[in-house]
């Protein structure tokens, strides 16, 4: 390459290089204030902005998720504020959900409710997360390796428990026990070193 030519290309690779500085310049915003936080509680929640955020947000988690329906229900101190069904209750005759009348299983969520009741209860001093379970119980799970069950080891899915579905689902209202009677007749092995294998348990 003669040396006019090498010089001709560096003259316009330094105007490519000028302009594209120029076309990526930032330049700062003028100073503001920054926004002023919105303390909790401020705006107390109501029925109109919880109906507004759910019914933008449903129907969308139901299509992404291919879920025929679901039914929300916010209670607010101890009223119910808000409740809702989004979807079908039968796909093919295209039965609408309706919040008073389509049951679903609440299943697992019922965990949910349960760690959080045993939470405000530690909160309060009434159970000790590390404590052996049998303390709160009126039937006894036994030891593994001289080791007792705790409450957090529950709530961690690390008990050591078998799982087992005996007496889990039944099939109609003549066949239920009862929780108290269920449980105590439950109590599955436990296969596992308490508090060091996850393994998920009913």
């Amino acid at each position: 390459m003669s040396r006019p030519l090498r010089l001709c290309l560096c003259a316009l690779l330094s105007m490519f290089a000028t302009v594209a500085a120029a076309q990526i310049e930032i330049r700062p915003l003028p100073e503001q204030a920054p926004p002023k936080p919105v303390p909790l509680g401020a705006h107390p929640l109501t029925a109109d902005d919880a109906g507004a955020w759910l019914d933008g947000l449903m129907p969308y988690g139901l299509a992404r998720n291919g879920l025929a329906g679901a039914v929300v229900v916010i209670v607010k101190d101890g009223q119910v504020l808000l409740s809702r069904g989004y979807g079908h209750a039968d796909v093919a005759a295209a039965r609408p959900v309706d919040p008073a009348a389509t049951l679903f299983r609440v299943g697992s969520i019922s965990k949910l409710f349960t760690w959080t009741a045993v939470m405000q209860l530690v909160g309060q001093g009434k159970l000790d997360l590390d404590a052996d379970v049998n303390t709160y119980l009126d039937f006894r799970i036994p030891p593994r390796d001289g080791q007792p069950v705790t409450l957090r080891e529950l709530m961690t899915h690390t008990p050591g428990f078998e799982e087992t579905v005996k007496n889990l689902f039944a099939s109609g209202p003549r066949h239920f026990l009862g929780n108290a009677a269920w449980v105590k007749e439950w109590v599955p092995a436990r296969v596992y070193p308490p508090g060091q294998v996850p393994a998920y348990s009913n």
